[in-house]
């Protein structure tokens, strides 16, 4: 979703789903620290916000976003209802964003398509540091509000998918 006209964290609260009892885990990165810190207490705050409890939001950490794949493969097997990807991988100057970006962006979408938990991309991807700020809770809100909120959505949406095949 682009975010030249969006705010990151606007969202219609009459269209967010009871989150009551919902399970989520966020993987995060700790390379770009600073950014990634703020996605995340940004996803957190919201998930509660929105009736998620506390205790029903695992966290965990890995090295950098290229592990966010793997991290999210073992998340889904732990009982968790969506898992939420979160890293910043901001252009430097060789081309070793694009191969990181596209390994993530294909290992995630990977995983959507061949498990029963969805998994959130969370992967912010900058020209410099000012554009990743704006998107950790600047200017353009905060990527990890957006993301809370779509992990919802989804959980709900497996739910009602679930019950119609039921019928």
């Amino acid at each position: 979703m682009a975010t030249k006209n969006h705010n990151l964290s606007d969202y219609d609260i009459n269209t967010v789903p009871n989150a009551v009892g919902m399970k989520v885990g966020i993987v995060v990165a700790e390379w770009n620290e600073s950014i990634t810190a703020s996605l995340l207490n940004g996803a957190k705050q919201t998930l509660m916000e929105n009736g998620v409890a506390a205790d029903d939001i695992t966290v965990m950490t890995v090295p950098g976003s290229f592990e966010l794949v793997y991290g999210a493969s073992q998340m889904v097997k732990t009982g968790v209802d969506a898992v939420i990807a979160i890293g910043c991988v901001i252009r430097g100057d060789t081309p070793h964003d694009r191969y990181i970006c596209q390994g993530v962006t294909y290992g995630l979408a990977r995983l959507n398509a061949v498990q029963d938990v969805p998994v959130i991309y969370g992967l912010i991807t900058t020209l410099d540091m000012q554009q990743a700020e704006d998107r950790a809770g600047g200017r353009m809100g905060n990527k990890g509000d957006e993301c809370a909120i779509t992990a919802i959505k989804m959980i709900d949406f497996l739910r009602n998918v679930k019950c119609k095949c039921k019928m």
